[in-house]
C-alpha cells in the first residue's frame, strides 16, 4: 500500500512538472539586409507556438534602444496555439549596420533569463535633404533655424548674445517674431531683416539674456517662441541653458576677509545596500566659520527626484550652523547608484559645493 501510494505520488509530481507553458520561436533572427534610411519604418513578425501543456503568457517584452515591439500577443495562448512579436525599426538618422535584440520573458516557471530574439540590417544613408546641405539640420517646415539650443555660462553681473541664423526655404516672405511675453532677461536686440523674411533669403535676430535681472543661480532652462507663418512648424521653440555663478571679483580685500565661510561636516551621502522602494536620510552639518551671513542660495539636484532635501535654515550667522536633511528614495531603481548635487551659497572661497550620493539597490 505504502509503495503504491508512493508511485502516485511521484507521477503526480512528474505530471506537474510536464504541465507547464512552453514557447517555441519558428526563428529568433531576422535580417532585413539592405535598408534605406529614407524609406520608413521596417517591421519583422516573429511567430512563436505554445509547445507546452498550460496557457502560455509574455510577462514582459523589452526591446533594445532604436528598436520598437509595442504590438505582441497579449492574451493567453493555449497549448498548441500560436503567437507573435512584431520588432519594428526606425533607420531615420541611424545609417550603417545594426543589431538589436529584445528580450522576452514568460510565465514559463523554469525561465531565469529572458529569451533574446534579434533583429539585423544594413541602413543605406539617404542624400542630403536641401536644409542639411545648407546646414540647417534641425526641425520642421519651410523656415528653418539652424540652431535650437543655447548653452551659456555667465555670472549674475553679465549678459550674453546670443545670434540666432534663420534661413526661409519659402519662395515668398514669410513673418517672423519674438514671442511677446518675454521675460525681462531676454529681449531681442537686433535682425537683419524687417518682419518679414524674403523667400529663399538667410538672416539673423540677436537675443540678449541678462544674468543680472535673472535672478537664479546655477542650471537654469528657459524657453522662448519664435512665431512664424510657416505652415508645417510656425512655432519655433529656442531652449536656453544657462549656469549663473556669483560674480565675487567686485570684492576688496577687506570685504574678502570678512566673507563668509561654508564649511561641510561631510560632502558624501553614501549608503549600504538597500531595497528597492526603501528610503534612506542623511544629515549634513554647514558651519559658518566667516564673519558676515552665509547665505544658501540654492541646492540643486540636478534634477534628480531621488533627492530630496529639507535646511534648517537657507541663512547661517557667523559661528552658527545649519543642518541639512538629505533623503534618497530608491523606488524602482537598481544597481550600483552615483548621483550628486550642488549647493550654491555666497562664500567666495567656495560658492558651490558638490555633494556625492552613492549607494546600491538590490531588486
Amino acid at each position: 500500500m505504502k509503495k503504491l501510494v508512493l508511485s502516485l505520488a511521484m507521477m503526480v509530481a512528474v505530471l506537474c512538472v510536464m504541465a507547464q507553458p512552453k514557447i517555441e520561436f519558428e526563428k529568433k533572427t531576422h535580417d532585413f539586409g539592405d535598408v534605406h534610411e529614407e524609406g520608413g519604418k521596417i517591421t519583422a513578425r516573429f511567430v512563436f507556438k505554445n509547445v507546452g501543456t498550460e496557457d502560455l503568457l509574455l510577462t514582459n517584452v523589452k526591446p533594445g534602444c532604436g528598436c520598437t515591439a509595442a504590438n505582441y500577443t497579449r492574451e493567453a495562448i493555449a497549448p498548441g496555439q500560436t503567437g507573435f512579436i512584431d520588432a519594428t525599426y526606425d533607420p531615420w538618422n541611424r545609417p550603417g549596420n545594426f543589431n538589436k535584440n529584445i528580450k522576452v520573458s514568460t510565465n514559463e516557471p523554469d525561465q531565469t533569463t529572458p529569451y533574446l530574439i534579434f533583429i539585423k540590417g544594413n541602413v543605406i544613408k539617404r542624400p542630403p535633404t536641401k536644409y542639411e546641405i545648407a546646414g540647417y539640420k534641425a526641425g520642421k517646415g519651410e523656415l528653418r533655424v539652424k540652431e535650437y539650443a543655447v548653452k551659456v555660462d555667465i555670472s549674475n553681473t553679465q549678459s550674453h548674445l546670443d545670434t540666432l541664423w534663420l534661413k526661409n526655404f519659402f519662395e515668398d516672405g514669410r513673418k517672423v517674431s519674438v514671442e511677446t511675453e518675454l521675460p525681462a532677461y531676454i529681449q531681442e536686440v537686433s535682425r537683419s531683416f524687417g518682419q518679414e523674411i524674403r523667400g529663399g533669403e538667410e538672416g539673423y535676430i540677436v537675443l540678449k539674456y541678462d544674468g543680472s535681472l535673472r535672478n537664479g543661480w546655477g542650471n537654469l532652462r528657459d524657453r522662448i517662441a519664435l512665431i512664424t507663418n510657416d505652415t508645417i512648424e510656425a512655432k519655433k521653440y529656442i531652449h536656453y541653458t544657462v549656469n549663473i555663478k556669483e560674480d565675487f571679483s567686485h570684492m576688496s580685500q577687506k570685504e574678502l576677509d570678512r566673507a563668509p565661510v561654508a564649511v561641510y561636516d561631510k560632502t558624501v551621502f553614501k549608503f549600504d545596500t538597500i531595497a528597492q522602494k526603501q528610503t534612506v536620510t542623511e544629515v549634513i552639518k554647514i558651519t559658518n566659520t566667516g564673519k558676515t551671513p552665509l547665505i544658501i542660495r540654492k541646492i540643486d539636484t540636478n534634477s534628480v527626484p531621488a533627492i530630496s532635501y529639507k535646511m534648517s535654515s537657507m541663512t547661517i550667522e557667523p559661528n552658527q550652523s545649519a543642518t541639512m536633511e538629505l533623503t534618497y528614495k530608491a523606488q524602482s531603481r537598481r544597481g550600483r547608484q552615483y548621483n550628486n548635487f550642488e549647493v550654491i551659497t555666497n562664500c567666495p572661497t567656495n560658492p558651490v559645493q558638490v555633494i556625492k550620493v552613492e549607494g546600491f539597490i538590490k531588486q
